[in-house]
């Protein structure tokens, strides 16, 4: 069976309300709860860091997935499984030492995710496929929310499963940056297996019927 799993983006949930958003997405059809944690260092930008992680942790019901767009993740990875991270992503881009930093991450229980800015070719993942458990692929270049979705992404998908399986690899395939209805199917049928959507659902007078549309 293929794998549709809808990982709605808090980065674009109401901060005055987190608690009400989290509580939504708990009782919604969304499979995974996504968390962009932004450096103002790797990224132009800053988001949040372990005080507002602490409230996810308290609320959320559901797999926490944490992507660190931050310069030297390898630092902060187990303090954020210590605050309810499930899986942890790392940018191929910001990480010196990758395959010691995947195996950290995955020897402190969590899962290990690696991340591709748009401008990355996928065949630097070559020597790391099998040692992860997800690829997410940069549908936008990081940093802000409401981005308009990069067309060469589809392309990486197809390059990025057929490593998978010529690697054996159980990696699913996941894509963060401008999707919405109109191309969530599209990705789905490429291959794609998680959809991180921020701005598509949160900016709808109904979040819970939106991820359910996006998983159609």
């Amino acid at each position: 069976m293929k794998t549709k799993l809808i990982a709605p983006s808090l980065l674009s949930a109401d901060f005055g309300n987190l608690q009400r958003d989290i509580e939504m997405l708990n009782n919604s059809q969304a499979d995974w709860l996504h968390v962009d944690v932004m450096d103002g260092r790797f990224v132009p930008n800053i988001s949040f860091g372990f005080p507002v992680m602490k409230t996810i942790q308290q609320h959320a019901k559901k797999f926490v997935d944490v992507h660190l767009m931050i310069v030297e993740p390898e630092k902060y990875v187990e303090e954020f499984i210590n605050h309810g991270a499930d899986l942890v992503s790392i940018h191929y881009e910001a990480c010196t030492h990758l395959h010691r930093t995947i195996h950290h991450i995955q020897n402190l229980g969590a899962k290990a995710g690696i991340v591709l800015n748009p401008s990355t070719p996928v065949l630097m993942l070559e020597d790391i496929i099998a040692d992860v458990d997800l690829v997410l692929l940069m549908s936008v270049n990081p940093g802000f929310g409401g981005q308009k979705f990069i067309e060469n992404t589809y392309k990486k998908i197809a390059e990025t499963k057929d490593m998978i399986l010529s690697n054996n690899s159980t990696a699913l395939i996941q894509i963060d940056g401008g999707v919405n209805l109109d191309n969530a199917s599209k990705l789905f049928d490429a291959g794609a297996d998680v959809l991180v959507a921020g701005n598509a659902v949160f900016s709808t007078e109904n979040p819970e019927r939106t991820i359910e549309l996006l998983k159609i």
